[in-house]
């Protein structure tokens, strides 16, 4: 049960806000812009702190922001890892999967880079009390529908 001071503490909240936006390259410019303007944010105070907290990856790396908008033009965001997809499209050297997962296999993956993948994925908020063990089966499955063939080694 939360106390009065935690209630009056809480700020109402105008919207929630999800974005793709490549890691060090938040701009004004559309998609941000648009986004975020609509609420009165301020746009640069929220380009700058992403380009701080995503300086650590490689440049166009596509990152998850979900932005939590205050009637009171105030904001507090979360950054997640880039998803499961991209990082085997890029574990597999491909553009994209399969056109028909199941039937033809558009690359192969070892075990050794889902587990590499799933230590980043980790970290992620939404996987942080996940077993390492079930966030590599979730994507060995991701990796099957896309048509990435998953092997215990390289032949």
């Amino acid at each position: 049960m939360s106390t009065l001071k935690e209630i009056l503490a809480r700020r109402p909240v105008a919207a929630t806000i999800r974005l793709t936006v490549p890691a060090g390259g938040a701009r004004p410019a559309p998609p941000v812009g648009p986004a975020l303007g609509q609420y009165r944010l301020n746009l640069m105070a929220f380009c700058k702190d992403f380009n701080a907290r995503t300086q650590k990856y490689k440049p166009d790396t596509p990152m998850a922001v979900t932005i939590t908008a205050f009637k009171d033009n105030t904001f507090e965001f979360t950054v997640k890892s880039p998803s499961v997809t991209w990082y085997l499209k890029k574990a597999a050297g491909i553009e994209s999967g399969s056109s028909r997962p199941g039937h033809v296999v558009a690359s192969v993956v070892t075990l050794k880079h889902i587990y590499e993948i799933a230590k980043i994925k980790q970290s992620d908020p939404y996987c942080q009390y996940m077993s390492l063990e079930s966030i590599c089966k979730s994507m060995i499955g991701t990796a099957n529908t896309m048509g990435i063939k998953v092997q215990k080694d390289l032949d």
